[in-house]
């Protein structure tokens, strides 16, 4: 596999972000790509954030005023990426975690914060390469079915599903 740079940032001061984690979100990153044989350089930057500031980003890119887990936001379409002209990676998109929902997930499936922040980036970045499980289905199936197996390649145990039934 090629380059993989993942720029994170921390963007919040709620939840304090346990040692280990940054090293976990880039595995998980080139686990991915890995797996769906990925063979450029690539680049993702990922975002850790707080409570209202993704609930505002949720309603501005999605219409739905409400405090989210994760968003997603590709820069390609159909396989087709921008490429940094410096280096020659494509741009594979963002990647934006609330760590406060994330420790709250993480507490009320009984798994630890690096599980679920794991669970996240990997189910994040399948979008980044466009995958989808918004209309449910067989797609759905096929996203859980990658993102369960990318976990277990990293020896992150499975737990309780992240989903909170409305």
């Amino acid at each position: 596999m090629n380059k993989v740079k993942v720029v994170i940032t921390n963007r919040q001061n709620v939840v304090k972000i346990p040692t280990g984690i940054r090293l976990l979100v880039r595995r998980c990153c080139n686990a991915v790509l890995r797996e769906e044989n990925f063979s450029e350089d690539a680049e993702i930057a990922v975002s850790f954030v707080s409570n209202e500031e993704i609930q505002t980003l949720n309603a501005k890119y999605r219409a739905k005023d409400a405090v989210t887990d994760v968003l997603s936001f590709p820069l390609g379409e159909n396989g087709k990426y921008d490429r940094n002209e410096s280096t020659g990676a494509l741009l594979l998109g963002d990647i934006v975690i609330s760590m406060p929902k994330a420790f709250e997930q993480a507490e009320f499936y009984g798994h630890s914060l690096q599980r679920e922040v794991g669970f996240l980036t990997v189910h994040s970045m399948l979008h980044l390469l466009g995958y989808d499980h918004e209309e449910g289905g067989l797609p759905a199936v096929h996203m859980r079915e990658k993102e369960e197996k990318i976990l277990a390649m990293l020896g992150i145990p499975r737990g309780a599903s992240y989903v909170l039934e409305d």
